[in-house]
């Protein structure tokens, strides 16, 4: 008698085990897919704003002049950055593109003062950028502006496309997550469904046959998104430490705020789904619960 409840009793801890890692599975994947999500407009902006437009001053202009103007174009609403680069510093970026001699058959230096101009997120679009460059272009000191457009079209259209990609997929994800924890968690209560049905018999009621279950979800569900919430901060650990916060990906603020997503979905997905199966569980009649 003591090794059949020693048996049950492993049995029932195995189950609830698989459980909760099945569970944290699925909860660990609704962190990443939220985590993509609320960063997918963070990296796109970063994209756009490192963009950038180099604006050519004439060579005759002076030092103080280009960096008078470079703080003029800085202080545009439009413009998030605006860089002053030097003669000597262009220079030396040319020579890391086209060898050290590249200089020798100039009599002169051909390397202009420039400013290298980043504008705002909301500006990286075809009709936003060719009017900040007629802006510029008219400006006395400025020669002319150039930027690749090809690669503004390219960044444009794909970032589009992966905008409307990510959101489909997110969206799938989830729907498919929320299946799976309500699977998981009916599975382990169809297992308990000759207790529901011997605690209908004696005349309990619903309520009281569904509060410790609903209890028993509710904790599951807890610990599963505990578990999920310690193994999403080691994955950002690791990220953190291999690329930085280059994309200002790691908002406290919003990494809170998906650790208490989790930790509420796993609870409130588990105790709901444990309401609507207990409640099938007490009506269902003797003959089906062999099926």
């Amino acid at each position: 008698m003591k090794n059949d409840k020693n048996i049950a009793l492993k049995r029932l801890v195995r189950s609830y085990l698989s459980s909760v890692i099945s569970i944290s599975l699925v909860l660990l994947l609704i962190a990443s897919v939220c985590f993509i999500g609320a960063n997918a407009k963070i990296i796109s902006d970063y994209l756009k704003e490192n963009t950038v437009l180099s604006v050519i001053l004439q060579q005759d202009i002076e030092e103080d002049e280009a960096k008078d103007l470079a703080g003029r174009i800085g202080n545009m609403p439009f413009v998030r950055e605006a860089e002053y680069i030097s003669k000597e510093r262009g220079q030396e970026e040319m020579k890391k593109l086209l060898g050290e001699d590249f200089l020798d058959v100039f009599e002169a230096s051909p390397i202009p003062i420039s400013i290298d101009v980043k504008l705002c997120s909301e500006w990286f679009s075809k009709d936003s950028i060719q009017v900040a460059s007629r802006m510029f272009s008219e400006m006395g000191e400025v020669r002319e502006v150039s930027y690749q457009e090809s690669l503004v079209d390219a960044l444009n259209s794909n970032l589009e496309s992966i905008g409307v990609g990510v959101a489909i997929v997110t969206a799938l994800l989830l729907f498919i997550s929320m299946v799976l924890i309500g699977n998981t968690v009916r599975l382990h209560i169809h297992s308990r469904r000759f207790s529901i049905h011997t605690m209908r018999l004696v005349g309990a009621k619903r309520s009281f046959i569904r509060r410790p279950f609903l209890r028993q979800a509710a904790v599951q569900g807890a610990v599963a998104g505990l578990i999920a919430d310690g193994a999403f901060a080691t994955i950002l650990h690791f990220l953190h430490r291999e690329i930085g916060d280059t994309f200002g990906l790691f908002d406290n603020n919003l990494i809170i705020a998906i650790f208490a997503v989790v930790l509420a979905t796993g609870i409130v997905i588990c105790a709901l789904t444990a309401a609507v199966m207990v409640s099938r569980m007490a009506d269902i009649s003797k003959d089906d619960l062999y099926i």
